[in-house]
C-alpha cells in the first residue's frame, strides 16, 4: 500500500501487507469474531445510560483493523503500529464504562503492562534496524544472515521481541492484566480480547521467527524450542490451577485462556524445534485455535446474558438463580465439555491431530 518511491534508492516505499494463509486465518479470525461480538452488542448498549453508546462500535471497528493489520504486516514497523493500535483502542474499549472505578482499574493495569511490552517490542526493532537498515520483516532476516553468526546484539533483539510478543499472549509471568481485564470490560470485548487478541500475540512470536530469527545468524531452533515448551507448560499449569479459586465467571474464562495459551506456546515450539510440523499438524493447531476462539466467544456470550439478567457473575450469588435459563445451561456444557478438549468438538480434534503427528518426530 502507498508505493511512494524512494529518491534515493529508486525503492517503493510503503505499508507491506503479506497475505499468506497464516496471516489471512488470523484476519478473517478477526473480522469474524467483530461481527458476532457487534451483533452480540447491539441492543447491549442501547440501553441507559447512553452517553458513550456512539463510541463503542467505532472502537471495535478501530480493534479489528489494529488486529487485521498486525496479522497481514509485512514490515516490522508497520507491524508494531497496528501492535499499539490494537493495544491502545483494547485499553479504551477495556475502560469503556469510565464512570466505575474497578473499569478504570482494570484499563490502568492492562495499559500499563501492555504499554511496557510495546516499549520492549520498539527497542527490538531499533536494534534490528540499527544492524541491517530494513524494516521489512524478510529484509531484516536476509540482513541478519550477512552478518554471520548470532552476536549479543541478535540475541537482545530477540529477547526484546519476544518478551513484548509474551505479554500480548497473557504467558506467565506477564498474565495478570487477562483477568483484570477481563473481570471489567464488556461483554462483547471479552470475546475479541480471549478469542483473538491473545492469539496473535503467539502468532507474532511464531512468524517473527520463522521470517527473521531462524536463518543461520539467528536463534537455534532447539533453544527456542526448549524455552517455549517450559513456558507453555509454566502458563498452562498456572493457568489452570488458577481457574479453581475463581469465583468471577469472566475471570475463570480468562484463567482459563491462560491455560490454553501456554498450550498454544507448546505447540510453536514444538513446531520450530523440528523445523516445520506436517500439513495435518498445522491444519490441527490452527482448528484448535478456531476452536478455541469460538468457544470461548459463546462462554462469554452466556457470561453476558446472566450479567444482564441478574447483575452478577459471581458463582456464589448465581447460586439456584439461573434454573430457567436451561439454553444458556446447555451451551456452558457443551462449551465446558469443548475447552477440555473432548471430541467431537475443534478442540478436541485439533489437539488430537496436533498431538499425533508432531509426535512423529
Amino acid at each position: 500500500m502507498g508505493g511512494w518511491l524512494d529518491p534515493e534508492g529508486g525503492e517503493s516505499v510503503g505499508i507491506v501487507l503479506v497475505g499468506d494463509g497464516p496471516g489471512l486465518g488470523m484476519a478473517a479470525l478477526a473480522s469474524l469474531l467483530t461481527v458476532a461480538a457487534l451483533a452480540y452488542s447491539w441492543r447491549y448498549f442501547d440501553e441507559a445510560p447512553r452517553r458513550h453508546a456512539g463510541s463503542f462500535p467505532a472502537l471495535m471497528l478501530l480493534f479489528q483493523g489494529g488486529m487485521c493489520g498486525f496479522a497481514v504486516a509485512g514490515d516490522l514497523f508497520d507491524a508494531f503500529v497496528f501492535f499499539e493500535l490494537m493495544s491502545v483502542v483494547a485499553y479504551a474499549l477495556t475502560g469503556h464504562r469510565v464512570e466505575e472505578a474497578k473499569a478504570v482499574q482494570g484499563a490502568l493495569s492492562f495499559g500499563i503492562l501492555n504499554s511496557r511490552g510495546a516499549y520492549v517490542v520498539l527497542m527490538g526493532i531499533c536494534l534490528l534496524n540499527a544492524r541491517t537498515g530494513e524494516l521489512a520483516i524478510v529484509k531484516i532476516g536476509q540482513g541478519l544472515d550477512r552478518h554471520g553468526g548470532p552476536d549479543a546484539l541478535t540475541l537482545a533483539a530477540f529477547a526484546l521481541v519476544l518478551t513484548g510478543l509474551l505479554v500480548k499472549a497473557a504467558a506467565v509471568p506477564f498474565h495478570f492484566w487477562l483477568p483484570d481485564a477481563h473481570a471489567v470490560a464488556p461483554t462483547p470485548v471479552c470475546t475479541l480480547l480471549s478469542g483473538v487478541m491473545v492469539e496473535l500475540g503467539a502468532y507474532g512470536v511464531w512468524r517473527i521467527y520463522r521470517t527473521v530469527f531462524s536463518g543461520p545468524a539467528g536463534i537455534p531452533a532447539s533453544d527456542l524450542e526448549r524455552a517455549l515448551v517450559v513456558l507453555g507448560v509454566l502458563t498452562a499449569v498456572v493457568g489452570a490451577v488458577m481457574c479453581w479459586y475463581q469465583r468471577h465467571i469472566k475471570r475463570l474464562l480468562a484463567y482459563s485462556t491462560v491455560a490454553h495459551m501456554g498450550l498454544f506456546l507448546i505447540g510453536i515450539g514444538i513446531g520450530i524445534g523440528i523445523g516445520s510440523l506436517s500439513p495435518e499438524a498445522d491444519d490441527g493447531l490452527a482448528l484448535y485455535i478456531l476452536g478455541h476462539a469460538g468457544v470461548q466467544a459463546a462462554l462469554f456470550a452466556c457470561t453476558g446474558v446472566l450479567l444482564d439478567r441478574y447483575g452478577s457473575v459471581d458463582e456464589h450469588a448465581l447460586h439456584g438463580r439461573a434454573l430457567r435459563l436451561r439454553g444458556v445451561a446447555v451451551l456452558y456444557v457443551v462449551g465446558a465439555l469443548s475447552l477440555a478438549g473432548m471430541p467431537p468438538f475443534g478442540i478436541g480434534l485439533g489437539r488430537r491431530c496436533w498431538r499425533s503427528r508432531s509426535a512423529a518426530r
